[in-house]
């Protein structure tokens, strides 16, 4: 994958900032109803257009929606006390995360893993800040040219300067000033659009901080050194999972960086059918960049681990292609789930390979030179490297239901009526930031506004209670 957006393919685009404003948002609905995409097809349940996942329909599980409920109310429960959850029943919110987060709380729950909330709350204002800088015009430029990339047809991104891809590009800026020093890469934008369809703008930004700098530090540096590294622990823990793939990929001298760079710094993402994307990263959030390496070595196992499958496969050329284009069956979302949670291997064998890798490196390549922070292993890696307060994790509620108003008359009887009754000790319930109400989940909202609707998709589609 080239570094910091530097393609051949691609058009000069003029005007940045020109063209991203031309278009002011519309009342009319969804970007792809302002395209007229929605007349002629219709999108699935995650707001992808005509069968653009084709595998997604036939691949995903599912849930029925008394499950689904009954998920949601136990996730509220534990993001209105986060801080206890994650210091005393962690194994129980894994378990969760293994299970699939209901949909209208996956954004909530991301930001909550990653520690985003914290760092939104601990930086009120940052992102307003950033996104009203003009930023620096040779990122500017690049990113541009990447927005009509990232998922065309999604509803959120098939309009060209629309509701998504304005947002896409407020957050890829942001970030090219919040760190100067590392700019844009192109990876960055498919996981920032990921986060985009589940989350408003500056959630979004501060969940890509977490993913750049927590879960995947320096996949995005010049250089690429991490993914190089993280390349060779691929395979070398391959060798004990696989001996089978292990083998024919050091036959052949298959570098990992050919099959994986795009699988990791994507974190799938560009990979596997949108259901298991989801299930994916709900559990990435949650465990780590592991997760992320386990899925690398269930595909690698299944795709090249038997002698049979080789035959078609007899050189350098017919295995790339062969990993290009995964079957859909070890893709499929109940199938690859079960191998991940199956597959022993853990963060303290990946932390141990890294040291081997990261020894190997140095006596032929020298000193790294990016210096990248240490890697969190998962969301109660994170909270315990940056301990919240219990400030950080209220929940300001996004509905407010006002009191009914109350004529003169009314007002006169209920003033009688107190003077003639004993005053008694009511129990008044007031709506407090840690206890958000629990809205009806909506189908088929108008995105006006990126801020009150992510998608007019209506199954997936995520609403901040």
């Amino acid at each position: 994958m080239a570094r910091n957006g530097l393609r051949a393919d691609s058009q000069n685009l003029r005007g940045t900032n020109e063209n991203l404003s031309e278009r002011e948002s519309s009342s009319i609905g969804s970007d792809s109803e302002i395209n007229g995409f929605t007349t002629e097809k219709q999108t699935d349940k995650y707001g992808f257009i005509g069968g653009a996942q084709q595998h997604t329909e036939e691949s995903a599980q599912d849930v029925p929606p008394e499950v689904v409920r009954e998920r949601e109310v136990k996730w509220l429960d534990m993001l209105n006390s986060w801080d206890k959850w994650m210091a005393k029943r962690h194994k129980k919110i894994k378990l969760r995360c293994q299970k699939g987060i209901p949909p209208s709380l996956r954004g909530r729950a991301w930001l909550y893993l990653s520690g985003g909330k914290v760092k939104l709350e601990q930086n009120h204002g940052k992102f307003q800040e950033l996104d009203s800088k003009p930023g620096d015009p040779k990122w500017l430029d690049v990113i541009e040219k990447d927005l009509h990339r990232q998922f065309p047809f999604h509803e959120m991104f098939v309009s060209r300067g629309g509701h998504g891809q304005q947002d896409l590009y407020r957050v890829l800026k942001a970030y090219t000033l919040y760190r100067p020093e590392e700019g844009y890469c192109q990876a960055q934008a498919p996981i920032a659009a990921v986060l985009l369809m589940h989350m408003p703008a500056e959630e979004a930004f501060w969940g890509l901080v977490q993913i750049c700098e927590k879960y995947l530090p320096g996949y995005y540096s010049a250089g690429l050194e991490a993914i190089q590294l993280d390349g060779e622990i691929l395979f070398a823990l391959l060798r004990r999972v696989s001996t089978v793939a292990y083998k024919h990929l050091k036959k052949h001298k298959i570098d990992p960086v050919l099959y994986m760079t795009e699988w990791f710094m994507c974190a799938f993402s560009r990979t596997l059918p949108w259901a298991s994307v989801l299930r994916v990263w709900d559990m990435f959030f949650c465990e780590g960049v592991k997760i992320i390496f386990r899925v690398g070595l269930v595909l690698l196992k299944n795709m090249l681990g038997a002698s049979d499958k080789l035959k078609v496969c007899q050189g350098l050329y017919e295995t790339m292609e062969l990993l290009r284009t995964v079957e859909p069956r070890y893709m499929q979302e109940g199938f690859l789930m079960r191998e991940i949670i199956e597959l022993q291997v853990s963060e303290r064998d990946i932390e141990k390979e890294h040291l081997v890798q990261l020894k190997r490196w140095k006596e032929t390549h020298g000193e790294l030179r990016c210096k990248s922070p240490p890697r969190m292993h998962g969301a109660r890696a994170i909270m315990i490297a940056d301990p919240p307060t219990h400030k950080d994790l209220l929940q300001a509620p996004t509905i407010i239901v006002e009191p009914p108003l109350e004529d003169a008359s009314s007002k006169q009887k209920k003033k009688g009526k107190n003077k003639r009754e004993p005053p008694s000790n009511p129990t008044t319930e007031t709506l407090s930031p840690a206890h958000p109400p629990s809205p009806t989940l909506q189908k088929d909202t108008p995105l006006q506004q990126s801020n009150q609707s992510l998608s007019s998709s209506s199954t997936e589609q995520d609403t901040y209670l």
